[in-house]
């Protein structure tokens, strides 16, 4: 790894992240410096894995108290919520759109949580992977190397051997893999654009995150696909990967995702709109390397019923404006 390997991705978390300390740091407490480098964690978990060992400099385990004098290569070994084994295996359907002896590619359904946590720990796409490929149990996070929000649908790829995890965690990394989503957003969008805003956790309200000065480096890609009188659908492709990244960078653009009822207003007037119950962002597109055959691959997902009545709905009801 190098230090580009700062990659936490959109609803994503890398195994490793690797950075090095910037010189304005040097002189902080290691605690100090976590909290600024990694604003995504509670100061109470990254505590616990100093504690456990889990943050090295330059290959060493230090204490919090520690003072760091800027340059030092700085490793973190993320722990998930909760162990693999911890977690049961449940029959919980899924949308398989392709699967071999290495990969395993989902149509996640909005609704269903990917990783187990506080407050959802069974019925989980965890949970339903362990079901179907019980081998998963001695893969870490059952293979999940990316993830959606509970109420994004799409596409997502599950690694069935740490071989393949480690391979799909680096193309990541190298922001080699496609990830593309379509987004209903509300206002008039026009055109295409490049959002390019750093995110971190919102500084009062910690669930949420928020474009913030210091913030970990976030860039999204737009491109308009077709505009109604009170939103535009676009076209997202994600450069970096930051947690709820698209949501974030669309309401900083003042066009927040229909739904959305932690970045933007879910009433303004239009029924179809106020009474759509989730973020209307659905991950349509994914590509990658296979880590096997080293072949390039991609996938496309339907729209969800539910969007795609939405869509069909607003066309009824506003003729395209573009």
């Amino acid at each position: 790894m190098n230090e580009r390997d700062d990659y936490s991705p959109e609803d994503e978390e890398p195994l490793c992240v690797v950075r090095m300390i910037p010189p304005e740091l040097g002189g902080l407490r290691l605690d100090k410096v976590l909290a600024t480098l990694f604003a995504d964690h509670s100061r109470s978990r990254l505590q616990a894995w100093v504690k456990e060992g889990r943050v090295r400099l330059d290959g060493t385990r230090s204490e919090s108290k520690h003072k760091v004098r800027g340059g030092e290569v700085l490793q973190v070994e993320e722990a998930p919520e909760l162990e693999v084994g911890a977690a049961e295996a449940e029959d919980i359907p899924l949308s398989v759109v392709h699967e071999d002896e290495v990969i395993l590619v989902v149509d996640k359904p909005a609704g269903l949580v990917v990783h187990p946590g506080s407050g959802n720990w069974s019925g989980t796409l965890l949970n339903a992977l362990l079901h179907h490929a019980p081998q998963l149990v001695g893969v870490p996070r059952a293979g999940i190397v990316h993830r959606l929000d509970k109420d994004t649908s799409g596409l997502l790829v599950v690694a069935k051997t740490l071989v393949a995890q480690t391979d799909l965690i680096r193309q990541l990394q190298a922001r080699t893999v496609s990830r593309q989503y379509l987004a209903l957003v509300r206002g008039q969008l026009n055109g295409s654009g490049r959002i390019d805003a750093p995110i971190g956790r919102h500084p009062t309200q910690r669930t949420k995150m928020a474009v913030i000065e210091g913030g970990r480096e976030a860039a999204t890609r737009y491109i308009v696909r077709e505009r109604f009188a009170d939103c535009t659908l676009v076209e997202c492709e994600l450069e970096t990967g930051r947690t709820h990244q698209i949501r974030v960078h669309m309401a900083h653009k003042g066009y927040p995702l229909v739904g959305d009822a932690a970045y933007g207003s879910r009433r303004r007037g239009n029924v179809l709109l106020d009474t759509f119950p989730r973020q209307a962002l659905h991950a349509w597109r994914l590509g990658l390397i296979h880590p096997s055959s080293r072949q390039a691959m991609d996938w496309e997902s339907a729209l969800p019923e539910d969007f795609s009545n939405l869509l069909r709905e607003l066309r009824k009801a506003e003729p395209d404006v573009s």
